[in-house]
């Protein structure tokens, strides 16, 4: 690879125990050298910083991954987020919250050789692509319903999130320059890929797909623990981008899939 830049992962915790090594084994198994891990704990009281420590202490050699912690209060998952891209030094930012994790051990590798970064130069502003599904242990499920779009457009979340936000990495100018709004509890991260794809398009940047599954995802994540609030919030979203005619009539759509899946 010519370049190697610098990939800013980002985990969000709190009082994930059960679930953060297996993402914290992830990142330190990657063959991609120049990584920096942003761990943001909004005050554990279970064993996840003592993991983490335990992580930290592990990868302090020079050869190893820069981790950087922050533990504080926050104002929840979204408010942690910002933060976290807030202390981003790397050229992408990805999150890969606890239980989740990276597809392959060179799954950053590859995507940065797609990449082909170039300092001084216009690179992809979002880069992408496909997801798994795990269980609590890690064993894969299914392939994630929701196909990655050959050409993703912000005009693509009109059919909800087709790109999810672990498989959805960000040139880190881009990702400061947009903050999770803290109206919405369970969907801000789909508002922030709709917003990070306009302004994009606006500057006329490119998005890659990598033609990759690019990430292993926990299936209980807070959306899904919540997802009837997720889907309200989520129609709110998509009038205030789309308009409600469409919003209402891509929900009633979701509600026929829903069905005629079971």
């Amino acid at each position: 690879m010519k370049n190697q830049p610098l990939v800013s992962v980002i985990t969000v915790t709190f009082n994930a125990a059960a679930t953060v090594e297996r993402t914290l084994k992830s990142v330190e198994e990657q063959t991609y050298d120049r990584v920096e891990h942003i761990v943001v704990d909004g005050c554990s009281t279970d064993g996840t910083l003592s993991l983490v420590q335990r992580y930290i202490e592990h990868n302090r050699r020079p050869e190893c991954r820069n981790v950087r912690v922050l533990r504080e209060p926050d104002q929840g998952l979204y408010d942690a987020m910002n933060k976290a891209v807030g202390m981003a030094e790397g050229v992408y930012v990805v999150f890969l919250n606890a239980g989740d994790k990276f597809h392959e051990p060179t799954t950053l590798e590859q995507v940065m050789e797609q990449v082909d970064w170039e300092p001084h130069q216009v690179n992809y502003a979002v880069v992408y692509g496909e997801t798994d599904l795990v269980d609590d242990e890690g064993n894969f499920l299914r392939h994630r319903r929701l196909q990655a779009p050959e050409r993703l457009r912000a005009d693509s979340f009109r059919d909800g999130m087709l790109v999810c936000h672990q498989s959805f990495y960000v040139r880190t100018d881009l990702a400061k320059s947009i903050r999770y709004d803290l109206r919405y509890r369970y969907s801000a991260d789909f508002d922030w890929c709709v917003r990070v794809m306009q302004r994009a398009e606006r500057r006329g940047l490119k998005f890659l797909n990598t033609q990759m599954v690019l990430t292993d995802y926990l299936h209980e994540g807070l959306t899904t623990r919540n997802h009837r609030r997720s889907l309200l919030e989520r129609l709110h979203i998509m009038a205030r981008h789309f308009g409600w005619s469409s919003a209402l009539l891509h929900h009633l759509w979701f509600v026929v899939r829903a069905v005629t899946k079971r």
